[in-house]
């Protein structure tokens, strides 16, 4: 593994969301099964954690599964659930010594009995780690837009709220877990250029970087190129440049410095 990336940032890079793309073209590319790709998916996602941390991240969003995916074959649907039951049985533990906090984020109404426990249970056992992995499973940006919304005017009408207390801060506390945070980098893997209905709210200022490979292939390395990209551009925020980096444009210094 290539050495860890070390730059004084005015915005340190710390959430980074992934989309995880290419399975099926992944696997396709070497004659096998989709599921197959899938699976190679799902053991790339282990050694993104490690990666993730040696380079200062804490936080790691990956899309695991949109709500869109329902609509995918029905073979292709039931070995993702499996897959993903199957991940969290024998990563638990794992995590939880790693010190990883697992959050399931996206809508549970269609998971089954068993995997709710599972889930539950999953959360439960890692809530003390540190470095956090948010999962989201039958998740769609406009849905927990919408259901946010519809939470809100909920307390409005039951007399908890009042229409003109509701802001940006507080419609993001109500919006799935609390709120996620804002990620600072979105990577999405396979060499399309779309965010598809990921994290619509929180992506607002976030830097996008588009990898070309498949995300079986995204190793250490392919990490670290997506974190220089970043600390290779400036992060205004809707200012002009000399009030966003007003430390950088003072010392002289450079985002890599």
């Amino acid at each position: 593994m290539a050495d860890p990336i070390s730059i004084v940032s005015p915005h340190p890079l710390k959430h980074v969301a992934i989309i995880m793309d290419g399975n099926n073209r992944w696997a396709k590319q070497r004659g096998l099964g989709g599921i197959t790709g899938h699976e190679a998916g799902v053991e790339r996602i282990r050694g993104t954690l490690d990666a993730a941390r040696d380079n200062g991240i804490d936080t790691v969003t990956l899309f695991a599964f949109s709500s869109e995916n329902w609509k995918r074959p029905d073979l292709e649907v039931r070995g993702l659930m499996s897959l993903f039951s199957s991940y969290l049985k024998k990563e638990a533990k794992t995590l939880r010594d790693d010190s990883v906090r697992l959050r399931v984020i996206g809508n549970r109404s269609n998971f089954s009995d068993r995997l709710k426990r599972l889930i539950n249970d999953t959360e439960t056992m890692t809530a003390n780690g540190n470095f956090t992995l948010n999962l989201c499973v039958d998740y769609g940006g406009r849905w927990d837009i919408a259901r946010t919304a519809q939470t809100l005017a909920s307390e409005v009408q039951m007399g908890r709220l009042r229409s003109t207390d509701i802001d940006e801060d507080l419609f993001n506390k109500y919006m799935q877990q609390g709120g996620i945070t804002a990620p600072d980098l979105c990577i999405r893997t396979a060499g399309e250029q779309r965010i598809s209905n990921f994290l619509l709210w929180q992506l607002a200022y976030s830097e996008l970087y588009f990898a070309d490979c498949y995300w079986p292939d995204f190793d250490a390395k392919a990490l670290q190129i997506a974190i220089e990209e970043y600390y290779s551009r400036q992060r205004r925020f809707g200012l002009r440049e000399e009030s966003s980096n007003v430390s950088e444009l003072d010392t002289g210094e450079s985002a890599h410095a």
